[in-house]
């Protein structure tokens, strides 16, 4: 009798919560943490997260800041992109300005960094705030200015002429020739900044014990060191410096203006930013600034991904 319960009796089945509940659970067992983090996430939605999305709002109407805006759909893209000729040429030069000057700099921040940790505490120091120099100089594009000045009085020119390399100076600001080139010399030296000390943070802050574990795996050169041990530990560093070159080689702008005037000769340094400015500061056509600055978003939030694909691929 007693087996033929137990045999017929319905078997015990235990139910499993649904995925919100779940996630109702964990709630509620951090809603310590999560109370701490209410603070900084207001603010950050306050101030990052919904001005983003009001401007991409903005981007589908005609506002001018004087009436209410009108709804006017993709309008504003398809200007941008089929009548906007100035854009397009902005879009080129900072695409151009972007993968030569943030790859480049990025890579040299790091070489630069590996090199100098290997280097004694003080000329460590020392060379580190030489490095971080060009970026805590912020009038420094008029020592850009005077060796690139269009006049004879121009360091280059002058160097040049007394030199006879030249007959006449060469008008390095007002030359579409030029004006890219030089953009870049100066963006370059500029951006050893806050990616440098990252890295430098991160080398600095690596345990030692990793490199003799490596050693007994067979680990025999510096470059399999460098690929197998260094460069995995230091992935958050490698993303927040690819996050910071990527920001900044999209939003040159003021070294634009600065070197080559608002607007170039030609629009020959005309960038994504400025376009911005000009829409946004001097036209106030607000609708239309913001579709520029939601491409841009697009372009760097693309960037991002990218790279965030290629630095899961260090170390494999």
């Amino acid at each position: 009798m007693s087996k033929q319960t137990k045999a017929g009796a319905a078997p015990f089945r235990t139910e499993r919560p649904t995925r919100f509940r779940r996630l109702l659970l964990e709630l509620k067992a951090s809603r310590k943490d999560y109370m701490m983090l209410a603070p900084f996430f207001a603010i950050f939605f306050t101030f990052t997260v919904l001005p983003v999305l009001m401007s991409m709002l903005l981007s589908l109407t005609d506002f001018n800041m004087l009436a209410f805006p009108n709804w006017v759909g993709l309008n504003n893209y398809a200007r941008l992109f089929i009548n906007d000729e100035v854009f397009l040429i902005a879009v080129k030069n900072t695409i151009l300005l972007a993968t030569i000057t943030g790859p480049i700099s990025y890579l040299a921040c790091f070489v630069l960094a590996w090199l100098i940790n290997e280097v004694s505490p003080k000329i460590r120091a020392f060379v580190t705030l030489v490095f971080y120099a060009p970026s805590l100089s912020g009038n420094a594009f008029i020592v850009w200015k005077l060796l690139f000045a269009n006049d004879s009085y121009g360091f280059i020119n002058a160097f040049l002429l007394r030199n006879r390399i030249i007959m006449e100076p060469i008008l390095w600001l007002s030359d579409i020739n030029y004006i890219l080139p030089i953009l870049i010399i100066v963006q370059l030296w500029l951006s050893l900044g806050t990616s440098f000390l990252a890295f430098i943070a991160g080398l600095q802050g690596m345990d030692k014990t990793l490199f003799e574990a490596g050693a007994i795996d067979g680990i025999r050169n510096r470059w399999q060191e460098l690929w197998y041990i260094t460069l995995p530990s230091m992935r958050p560093q490698l993303m927040f410096g690819a996050v910071i070159q990527i920001t900044a080689s999209f939003a040159i702008a003021e070294v634009s203006t600065q070197i080559a005037g608002f607007p170039s000769v030609q629009y020959a340094g005309h960038t994504i930013v400025t376009h911005l400015d000009d829409y946004g500061g001097i036209r106030y056509e607000m609708g239309y600034a913001s579709a520029i600055a939601t491409v841009l978003f697009a372009l760097m939030l693309g960037s991002n991904l990218l790279v965030q694909r290629l630095l899961k691929k260090v170390g494999e």
